[in-house]
């Protein structure tokens, strides 16, 4: 089958819904049905089952499915994994109590710190000692660790995380154990801290090791269905995961690697802003991603999402670094909150008015939907106000009832505040808001943005109701609604390139004792490496390899990335490294340090294929104005009382209508909201285009 006649298909499983879309010579479907957590399959395939039925096709035409998933970020954060034990070297049983002797709140005497996903009972530990440059100082003891085969077997193990020190600078201690382990137990998977994360610090390193065996049963089994459900309808194409880093991996990969998922559906709303970026011209962006159970905000410069090596999650304090469990695997930089349509609320000691991190997910979710739930959302607030059709909710699948999201926010909030529902409604919905705002500001104020000069980009199912309101709060004059924005995500991840990158260190400063020969084969042994692992997906497509090392001055705790030279490293290529990470240090930090001596740290190749660039959108033609299709009673809390508002449906709209604010647009998958400080547009290529009005009225 040529290109032009792929059929491709795309699924997002959130919290609350599972997003899918398929892409066809035809045109782009979209859909969503309710997440199903007790087997997460059966959604995707009841998904995918109606929108193939909608574009009149079978299992069998489609060529290319990619998928993502939120699975292994929720069974860490609800303690839903396997019962993880850990292998360390002796004397070393607490790194992941000690973490970096560091507290993220350092005057908070009640500090509380996110709970170890091995408790120290499943802790346990074996003679064998690596130094720092990878000699032997105390061999393996192998008789040790047969003796604690029975010991894990009566533990109960179901997952097992090696990290043995300085295993990154030689790996052979850790293989061996993972050998032994393997023949005495060949039903318990074993994740090596070298394979998974072959880096310095061993709090971190640890940390990813444990996390990923903790992750890796749930995941080789819901993949495992999946793939069984698929190979069952006949499906006979490619099957990509989406990574954290915004890249596609195979399944074998994801299975062995599944602590690299754990922000798929986040990174490929980030890649599906940076696609619209890329086509609106639009150097600075914020990506406002808000879903069913939580909202994600991401810096996106010069059409690239900002990327990071370490990811915290399971935040015991929000906002504050530190306060997670850290993961060392490459990412897509966001800040992710508890504030998605179907965070639950409540009053707090004090009778404020809080908004999450809780969800009330997708079973019995909010009020509203009428499946059990009785403690009001986000959504049962939305709805009260008269922001959300209840008739057409997510793109018609449901029906929602007002008349219990009132119920539940007049016994949660409203009768211990004096406030009727709309009341209660409207100080969830600011709430909400705020909080979101205050993330974006935090994530600005982090990465050194002014955020007022950027542009935002709303998706997600709950983000176009939204995003005015919180634009407001931040200063951000101008906000577009995409086509396809409650499904962005899934979009996102079709436009995903398959790539691999790895991580190595091996500490070596700049100067005449530099060995390039090893550092070049070192560089060409990670390259093969990751070329191995994207070669099948790649099919034949030209393949790109970017090289970079991890650069600091001798004697900081931090590095920088650098781009290095392709092809060999040679002794006169010293002088431009330094330069190079000089210019991007003056860059990040305004100034140098003369003649202080530079190390690189880590080394890092990545594998990839090149995605497409995205062509511009169509040029928005002459503005006109634009007929509603109907008029909706929405509270207006400033005022207290409903007022009637325009109410349009995107469909029906022409590139260069006009929508002054306040008013809706209404859609399958979402509605936007145009509060009265903006006035709306639809450009060129069906794009809402909100502009902040000159006076606020």
């Amino acid at each position: 089958m040529s290109p032009k006649m792929q059929i491709r298909l795309a699924a997002d499983i959130g919290g609350t819904f599972t997003d899918i879309v398929l892409e066809t010579p035809r045109g782009r479907l979209t859909r969503k049905v309710l997440t199903t957590p007790h087997a997460p399959e059966e959604g995707v395939m009841t998904g995918i089952g109606l929108i193939l039925g909608d574009a009149g096709l079978a299992f069998a035409d489609v060529t290319v499915f990619v998928h993502g998933t939120t699975l292994a970020t929720n069974a860490i954060i609800e303690r839903r994994g396997a019962l993880t034990v850990l292998i360390g070297t002796e004397g070393f049983r607490d790194i992941l109590e000690i973490g970096t002797e560091s507290r993220f709140n350092q005057y908070d005497i009640m500090i509380r710190k996110p709970a170890p996903l091995v408790p120290r009972t499943a802790r346990f530990t074996v003679p064998e000692r690596m130094d720092a440059r990878g000699r032997v100082q105390r061999p393996l003891d192998e008789d040790a660790l047969r003796a604690l085969a029975p010991r894990l077997r009566a533990a109960g193990a179901e997952a097992i995380a090696i990290a043995f020190m300085h295993s990154y600078a030689n790996p052979d201690h850790e293989r061996r154990a993972g050998e032994i382990l393997a023949e005495a137990l060949p039903d318990i998977p074993i994740s090596l801290s070298s394979a998974v994360c072959p880096e310095v610090r061993e709090y971190e390193r640890t940390s990813t090791t444990v996390a990923n065996a903790y992750v890796q049963p749930l995941m080789a089994g819901y993949l495992g269905r999946l793939r069984q459900a698929l190979d069952a309808q006949s499906f006979r194409g490619a099957l990509y995961l989406v990574t954290s880093g915004g890249g596609l991996t195979s399944l074998e990969t994801a299975r062995q690697f599944p602590v690299r998922l754990v922000e798929s559906g986040p990174a490929g709303g980030a890649i599906f802003a940076a696609q619209c970026a890329g086509r609106l011209a639009e150097d600075r962006v914020l990506s406002f991603d808000m879903g069913g159970t939580t909202a994600k905000i991401c810096l996106i410069e010069h059409g690239q999402p900002a990327s990071s090596r370490v990811f915290e999650v399971d935040r015991t304090a929000r906002f504050m670094k530190g306060s997670g469990l850290p993961l060392r695997i490459p990412v897509i930089e966001m800040v992710e909150i508890g504030a998605g349509g179907g965070s639950l609320v409540h009053l707090d000691a004090m009778k404020r008015v809080v908004v999450g991190p809780e969800s009330a997910s997708s079973v019995p979710g909010p009020a509203c939907y009428g499946l059990g739930g009785t403690r009001p959302a986000v959504t049962d607030a939305d709805v009260t106000l008269g922001l959300i059709q209840p008739e057409a909710f997510a793109g018609g699948s449901m029906t929602l009832q007002p008349e219990r999201a009132a119920i539940a926010l007049q016994q949660a909030v409203g009768t211990t505040l004096g406030l009727s529902p709309e009341m209660a409604a409207h100080a969830v919905y600011e709430i909400v808001c705020e909080n979101m705002a205050s993330a974006a500001r935090v994530h600005a104020a982090e990465r050194g943005a002014v955020i007022g000069t950027h542009t935002m980009i709303a998706f997600g199912g709950a983000a176009p109701l939204h995003a005015a309101r919180v634009a407001e709060k931040l200063g951000v004059r101008r906000l577009v609604v995409p086509s396809n924005a409650g499904v962005g995500s899934a979009v996102g991840f079709l436009a995903a390139p398959v790539s691999f990158e790895i991580v190595r260190s091996c500490p070596v400063r700049l100067n005449a004792g530099f060995d390039t020969a090893a550092m070049t084969s070192l560089l060409d042994d990670m390259t093969d490496t990751a070329r191995d692992m994207v070669q099948d997906g790649a099919d034949a497509a030209a393949l790109t390899v970017r090289r970079g090392g991890f650069m600091r001055y001798v004697g900081q705790g931090h590095e920088i990335i650098v781009s290095l030279p392709d092809g060999p490293l040679t002794p006169d290529a010293l002088p431009a490294l330094r330069a190079a990470f000089e210019a991007e240090y003056a860059r990040q930090f305004e100034r140098v340090i003369p003649n202080a001596p530079v190390e690189i740290l880590n080394w890092s190749v990545c594998v990839s294929t090149t995605p497409a660039k995205p062509e511009p959108f169509a040029p928005t033609p002459a503005p006109h104005g634009a007929a509603p299709a109907r008029t909706r009673r929405l509270f207006d809390g400033a005022r207290g009382q409903f007022v009637e508002l325009a109410v349009h449906d995107r469909d029906d709209m022409r590139p260069g209508s006009v929508v002054p604010g306040p008013a809706l647009i209404a859609e399958r998958e979402t509605t936007t909201y145009v509060s009265a400080r903006f006035d709306a547009f639809i450009d060129g290529s069906g794009n809402i285009v909100m502009d902040m009005k000159e006076t606020a009225q």
